[in-house]
């Protein structure tokens, strides 16, 4: 019969074998960006000590006693040379929390941090956390702003499933001391809200996502953009559209800014998600677009369609056929490590270059409008490359 502590030791070789993982290129690439075979994180990198209890005399058979059932939308940012996710960890209760976990080279060797965040509460306390976006700011602050459900009160008797978003705010300067501010005021809903990482103006700036419903867009019109005070009291007066959901194409359900913007010398670089309805449910995919690095709510390029989709084992999971990314970083030789989420269950990377992602936005066709028009844009492309290759 097998030794308890033998058992241990087996169960901590294997997690050992996960975490030290070399993860490889896929050979197949369109150039723009370069993915992975491995995820970078699932539920079973979570650390052993979270979900066993150790001790044989209250856990003589050595079973699993919290399960972790998914590890997705993690916010990103390089601290002390390591690259630092701050990962969206969702129980098998349903409960999700955040929980910082780091690599030496942001492609593997993922591993969390020993404790995960316990944020303070707030006077109105929220049933559940999610999708932080980290946002080392102009201030001195790394704030990180993410989504606070609650039970909605206005709902039926009987409807447990209705629910109401706001946007909590936490600050810090270490990644382990975290001040819980206000939830930012506003009169829509708002599950996704970005931090600019500048002052605007001398004002705070937020790309919003304003919503009738925790679900359904409804007349929220796009991604927003509103300038606010003080963080510490964030509120929003007024909120304008800055990227609009269309008709036909890949956000005309919902869209919304990923992580915070990455300057460049040809202007600001943003990584948004689009959602649009198909047979199948939602389609959740990611696009870029650029604005004006003076104003910051003038788009100056936007491709058409999706820069990356869901694909193969991508389009698995607790919510299938789902791509989500709020958390990307800008090394200093122009490399830039995407992080992305696949069907709501586990951490991805994806990488490119600041060259290759603004040369994309600024070279490949816009959206037309019809069927007509990406046609033409073929027929153009191809009397090009007739012209040249003669």
């Amino acid at each position: 019969m097998e030794l308890f502590q033998d058992k241990i030791k087996k169960i901590f070789r294997e997690h050992e074998s996960l975490l030290s993982r070399k993860n490889q290129k896929k050979e197949k690439t369109n150039g723009i960006y370069q993915r992975y075979k491995s995820p970078v994180l699932t539920a079973g990198h979570t650390p052993l000590i979270w979900r066993y209890d150790f001790n044989e005399k209250d856990n003589p058979l050595l079973l699993e006693r919290i399960g972790m059932n998914g590890t997705f939308n993690s916010g990103a940012m390089k601290w002390n040379n390591k690259y630092i996710l701050v990962v969206r960890v969702e129980g098998d209760d349903r409960k999700s929390f955040f929980a910082i976990a780091e690599s030496p080279n942001g492609i593997d060797n993922f591993r969390f941090w020993e404790y995960p965040i316990l944020l303070p509460d707030v006077e109105d306390p929220e049933i559940n956390v999610y999708d932080m976006r980290l946002t080392r700011h102009q201030d001195g602050w790394i704030y990180g702003l993410f989504c606070a459900e609650r039970k909605d009160p206005a709902a039926a008797p009987g409807d447990l499933s209705s629910a109401t978003a706001s946007c909590g705010i936490v600050r810090t300067r270490d990644l382990k001391t975290w001040e819980r501010l206000p939830d930012l005021i506003s009169k829509s809903q708002q599950r996704n809200v970005v931090l600019h990482p500048e002052f605007v103006g001398g004002k705070y700036a937020l790309y919003t996502r304003p919503q009738d419903g925790f679900i359904d867009a409804g007349s929220g019109g796009g991604i927003g953009w509103a300038l606010i005070d003080d963080m510490t009291k964030a509120e929003v007066n007024d909120e304008k559209i800055i990227n609009f959901r269309q008709y036909h194409t890949i956000k005309e359900v919902k869209n919304g800014e990923g992580p915070h913007p990455i300057k460049t010398d040809k202007g600001w670089l943003h990584l948004a998600h689009g959602v649009r309805a198909c047979a199948a449910g939602l389609r959740y995919v990611l696009y870029l677009y650029m604005t004006d690095l003076e104003d910051p709510t003038k788009i100056i390029a936007e491709p058409a369609g999706h820069f990356m989709a869901p694909k193969r084992k991508e389009r698995v999971g607790d919510v299938s056929n789902v791509l989500f990314s709020n958390g990307w970083i800008a090394d200093e030789d122009g490399t830039v490590y995407i992080y992305y989420a696949s069907s709501d269950t586990r951490m991805h990377v994806a990488t490119s270059t600041i060259d290759k992602l603004t040369d994309y936005c600024l070279h490949t066709p816009a959206d037309g409008g019809r069927s007509r028009t990406s046609v033409e844009a073929i027929y153009k492309l191809i009397d090009k490359n007739l012209k040249q290759l003669k």
